[in-house]
């Protein structure tokens, strides 16, 4: 027990990654750069390193001979954090600057889609405003996505009815530039249909190790109404892509892209997150991303037994192969219900005090993941950001679980909160039905 981590990001995932790593009996010390009001329960925080400095963070972790860095958020890894650390001979985990365009590019990543047959919606793919306004035009099948080329907070996909919201959303990109460069090329892509689902694969760009899979909610009210979040609560397993399905995904997905990357010279050694639409025909990519997903992550690592530092630590050194098994799933379910400030996705206040926190976290099997969240001085803990909290449960089915997230949820208040009271709603109907 003597090793250091470093965990770089502030979000309810960095609080779920510093909790698993800190559990490992190999891990001494645990760091989080900058961290929140409730992670410094389990890691140290350091509040003054900012994600977009990245040749601090790496000299911090050679004055304090940390062992392994584990990257949260996207923008660092699409920045080029890896290649920093990796240039001052550190390890990390994490895809290089060329493996995070899978993330950073959407048009980067349909082009290697599309050049190994990974099945995805199809799209066209403009730089220039009036062309694009021009197949809007002439398009008959609507709904249609419209998708900025690089990183959006999230913001950047628009589902379009018709051609006046297409156009607006075109405009929105090319024209007043509202997401800056990220917006400079736009994709048009058909709309799926069918049931959302993530799956996520740790890899040293060799072997995959298959995490647990989940889905999340995205719309701000109950139904899946409104607009769309980070996150407004996930729940683990996904029943829509258990079983064969997971192996179908593994088969026809992951490995081929995988092997695309390694194609194009990319040893990618990180988290493979492929979101998909299952649909009639089968699994089909709607985008992948570089990291872990929030608040997917939140309702998987407390499924995950074993050394998650020994997994993080195979991967980052190209030696995944090694480990012995794959890991070990509990496998009750999980639910997440994520509490967010009132007016998010919009505006919202911040710095209101937080009550209950104490009696959630003493429910057994029930997890308080910090989101948005400062430590104030008198020690209590205030609001800091729009998803303020993710309250986790395991249960013995996904009713079980949900209720009591739930549950734990009452025991927390503060001014202007808010939750979606229906998480997990597909598979508690799928669990009744059968």
């Amino acid at each position: 027990m003597s090793k250091k981590v470093l965990v770089i990001g502030s979000g309810g995932r960095e609080h779920a990654l510093c909790e698993a790593l800190a559990a490992s009996a190999q891990v001494a010390e645990v760091f989080c750069a900058p961290g929140n009001g409730g992670i410094g329960a389990v890691a140290t925080c350091v509040p003054d390193l900012l994600l977009t400095d990245h040749e601090r963070l790496a000299q911090f972790a050679l004055e304090k001979r940390i062992d392994l860095t584990v990257v949260g958020p996207e923008g660092p890894l699409v920045g080029g954090i890896v290649d920093v650390f990796r240039g001052h001979g550190l390890v990390i985990f994490g895809p290089d600057k060329a493996g995070a365009q899978l993330e950073g590019s959407k048009v980067f990543a349909k082009r290697l889609m599309a050049r190994h047959n990974v099945p995805t919606a199809g799209y066209f793919e403009f730089t220039d405003l009036e062309a694009a306004r021009a197949h809007i035009a002439q398009q008959e099948w609507w709904p249609i996505v419209v998708k900025v080329d690089g990183l959006a907070a999230g913001k950047g996909v628009t589902v379009c009815l018709g051609p006046r919201e297409a156009v607006a959303a075109i405009d929105e990109a090319m024209e007043t530039k509202r997401f800056g460069d990220a917006g400079s090329r736009v994709i048009v892509e058909e709309f799926l249909r069918g049931e959302e689902a993530s799956v996520h694969a740790i890899t040293d760009g060799d072997t995959l190790l298959m995490l647990p899979t989940a889905q999340d909610h995205k719309a701000i009210f109950d139904g899946d109404k409104g607009p769309n979040t980070g996150g407004m609560g996930a729940y683990s397993p996904a029943p829509v892509v258990e079983g064969e399905m997971l192996a179908r995904v593994e088969r026809t997905i992951l490995v081929p892209m995988l092997d695309a990357l390694k194609h194009e010279g990319i040893t990618y050694r990180g988290v493979l997150f492929a979101g998909l639409m299952i649909t009639r025909g089968g699994p089909r990519v709607i985008e992948f991303n570089a990291r872990f997903g929030d608040p997917e992550t939140e309702v998987m690592l407390p499924r995950l037994r074993g050394d998650f530092y020994e997994m993080l630590y195979a991967a980052a050194t190209g030696r995944l192969a090694d480990l012995a098994s794959g890991p070990d799933v509990d496998p009750r379910p999980c639910v997440g219900v994520v509490m967010a400030a009132e007016g998010y996705p919009g505006n919202y206040a911040v710095g209101k005090p937080i009550y209950g926190l104490e009696d959630a976290e003493a429910l057994a099997d029930v997890r308080v993941y910090h989101a948005g969240t400062r430590q104030r001085d008198d020690g209590g803990v205030s609001t800091a950001g729009g998803r303020v909290l993710c309250v986790s449960a395991l249960g013995a089915s996904f009713q079980a679980a949900r209720d009591r997230a739930y549950t734990a949820t009452a025991h927390i208040r503060w001014e202007g909160a808010y939750k979606r009271t229906d998480i997990a709603h597909r598979a508690i109907g799928r669990e009744a039905t059968a």
